[in-house]
């Protein structure tokens, strides 16, 4: 929020630009998910002979069980034997049964990769010729489903715990140590202790079904349980579970002696213990998070995590500190505000957030993307851009937010002394005033002997009643006299200028804090740019295996819902003559997918011969084939695809492509 607390025009654009650089990277560890980068057969290929394996060759190494990998016939029924083995390297293989027919045959994956996200997917190879077959080839929905969902719910409250429990304490430790006493400003911190530890419990429990079957009823299975144990993000999560044990000590010190201990040296010592002890336990709970997933995979993971660690303490200081100080400007009692050095000091805190931020940010941004076309070719570079956007607002909000502070400055000691000015009025007025007791007793002297001859015989109330009645009444005057004077404290409190245009600019910084927030923990949950683009490199050049064969990848964009993708066309043999056509056409992800209508037409523009209408028949999900195309002669033919994605959203792509 108030990053930007420096007056000069030129830490304004420091600040932009850093983070701009931060928006380049998620605030948790990045690298990549498995992707599939190869096969065997490859996907869409027409082979003679049935294969005795098949074999996957993913981005990285994954997990698998023994139904990770599975192969059905044209019925749907399974062919595979066995379970998967890892041939070599980061490539997986089944064997298949023998005496397999002819048809198209639909293989099935369903894995972990080794950053701990599962990856499910599915592709079809056709034996002798293609068939139809009864199998869907959307593949698998590990992850998702309510065990999916509730699982993502997890990830986001454990973010929110963890950002709102580091940047508060850090906020009360080095920007406001009055804070410590104040009841918002301790449930807010104890409140981000109770969320990531039961957000952390939620995830333990729900991991084992999270990646296996999906079931709800999987969720307390034991066995599952004991399985997550033996993982790597099993083990993070139970290291997590351990240091919120070292956070618990943290807080009930932090709220306890320490907000008791007077000023001077031994206090200064306890905040240099505090601090040192709390940034301990801060980079732990975030290398909990950078060695289970992106950081600890692919490209420098020496680096990378170190980087990640730093990347989510400083978000943690930048966006918890922001949340504490907003708590503290709202809920703060009336007798002890948030002082003007307090709202500077967090500026500084966070203004050095930034500066870490951009520069894991950058780093982050070209180990995940690789490319300026990742940013709008990919769904991780499109939510950057989203990113980006965000934070540029705040930065606008801020540079509000550092006027109002500036204000504040001006105008702490007039409010201060309007105070004090207060009380001391308050106070002589009082004085002058006589107290209940006195004025009973004045008022009764001169009646003393008339009431006493009135009641005769009446007993009259001791002196220890006298002043238990009497303290009562003193009582009772003074919670008034406390009450009136915390009123009038807010009064004055509120009435300042500066502090009430203050909370307005860091309420809307918090407010869009939230969607940044979220949008940076999907970032954790999307493959980044960098594999999504191998992968579809990798797929788009699958080649069929015979001599002379051709694949064509041509992009497509209707303008209409859904309506960009990628349609891929192999020929084989491509030569004069009959020739096999197989067209798949994949959204932008690489997912295959069903359109209304795909025609394809074929021109041989040097001999006028054309155009050849072919109309395919659909096959499976996103797969269509055509057999016995009669292509008459060798040349440059002119290959276009028209794709219907509506009633009436249609185009027309098109390729020269040497045949024969």
């Amino acid at each position: 929020m108030t990053r930007t607390i420096a007056p000069r025009p030129r830490t304004l654009v420091l600040l932009l630009l850093a983070a701009l650089g931060a928006l380049l990277a998620g605030a948790a560890p990045a690298s990549a998910h498995a992707a599939l980068t190869g096969s065997d057969p490859a996907q869409g290929v027409v082979v003679q002979q049935p294969p005795a394996r098949v074999s996957l060759t993913f981005s990285e190494k994954v997990a698998m069980n023994g139904d990770s990998l599975r192969v059905l016939d044209p019925k749907g029924k399974p062919v595979q034997t066995g379970a998967p083995d890892n041939v070599r390297g980061t490539t997986y293989a089944v064997r298949l049964k023998g005496g397999l027919g002819k048809g198209t045959y639909t293989v099935t994956y369903e894995v972990v990769s080794a950053d701990s996200h599962p990856v499910a997917g599915a592709y079809t190879f056709s034996i002798g010729a293609p068939s139809r077959t009864v199998v869907s080839g959307s593949g698998p929905t590990v992850g998702g489903g309510v065990v999916g969902g509730l699982y993502q719910v997890g990830r986001y409250v454990s973010y929110g715990g963890y950002i709102v429990l580091v940047g508060g304490a850090a906020f009360v430790l080095l920007c406001w140590r009055r804070g410590a006493g104040v009841r918002a400003l301790q449930r807010l911190v104890v409140g981000g202790w109770l969320a990531l530890t039961a957000a952390t419990l939620w995830l333990l429990l729900l991991r084992g079904s999270y990646t296996t079957t999906g079931k709800i009823a999987d969720v307390f299975d034991l066995g599952l349980l004991g399985q997550v144990l033996e993982t790597k993000p099993g083990a993070a999560l139970v290291s997590r579970l351990l240091l919120l044990a070292a956070a618990a000590l943290f807080i009930a010190v932090l709220f306890g002696t320490y907000q008791r201990r007077e000023e001077g040296a031994e206090k200064r010592d306890l905040t240099f213990g505090l601090g040192i002890g709390g940034l301990v336990v801060a980079a732990g709970l975030a290398t909990s998070w950078a060695m289970s997933e992106h950081a600890s995979v692919g490209l420098q993971p020496g680096i990378a995590m170190p980087a990640d660690v730093v990347h989510l303490l400083a978000v943690a200081a930048w966006l918890g500190g922001l949340t504490a100080l907003l708590v503290a400007l709202y809920r703060a009692p009336a007798g002890t505000p948030v002082e003007a050095a307090a709202v500077r000091r967090f500026s500084r805190l966070a203004f050095g957030s930034v500066v870490a931020l951009a520069a894991t940010g950058i780093y982050q941004s070209w180990r995940q993307l690789g490319s300026w076309s990742a940013f709008t070719d990919t769904r991780y570079g499109q939510l950057l851009l989203a990113k980006i956007a965000l934070v540029a607002v705040m930065v606008g909000l801020a540079s509000v937010s550092r006027r109002w502070t500036g204000r504040l400055a001006d105008q702490g000691a007039e409010g201060e002394q309007a105070v004090a000015e207060a009380g001391t009025e308050k106070e002589s007025v009082t004085a002058a005033k006589p107290t209940a007791g006195q004025d009973t007793a004045a008022r009764g002297t001169g009646t003393a002997d008339t009431a006493g001859q009135e009641r005769a015989g009446a007993s009259e109330p001791g002196p220890a009643a006298k002043d238990s009645g009497d303290s009562r009444r003193a009582a009772q005057l003074a919670r008034q006299r406390a009450a009136v004077d915390a009123a009038r404290r807010k009064r004055l409190r509120d009435g300042d200028a500066g502090r009430f245009g203050l909370r307005r600019s860091v309420l809307a910084e918090a407010a869009v804090a939230v969607v940044l927030l979220a949008v940076t923990t999907a970032l954790t949950q999307t493959e980044p740019g960098r594999t999504e683009q191998e992968a579809k490199a990798a797929t788009g050049a699958v080649t069929a295996p015979r001599n002379g064969s051709l694949s064509l990848s041509l992009p497509f964009d209707t303008g209409g819902a859904d309506g960009k993708g990628v349609v891929a066309l192999d020929i084989d043999p491509a030569h004069a003559g009959a020739n096999s056509l197989h067209l798949f056409v994949r959204k932008p992800g690489g997912q295959l997918f069903d359109v209304p209508e795909v025609k394809i037409a074929l021109t041989l523009e040097a001999k006028k011969i054309g155009p050849l209408s072919v109309a395919p028949e659909h096959i499976t999900t996103g797969h269509w084939s055509a057999d016995g195309v009669q292509i008459p002669m060798a040349g440059d033919w002119k290959v276009e695809v028209t794709v219907r994605t509506s009633d009436i959203d249609e185009v027309t792509v098109s390729k020269n492509a040497q045949i024969g």
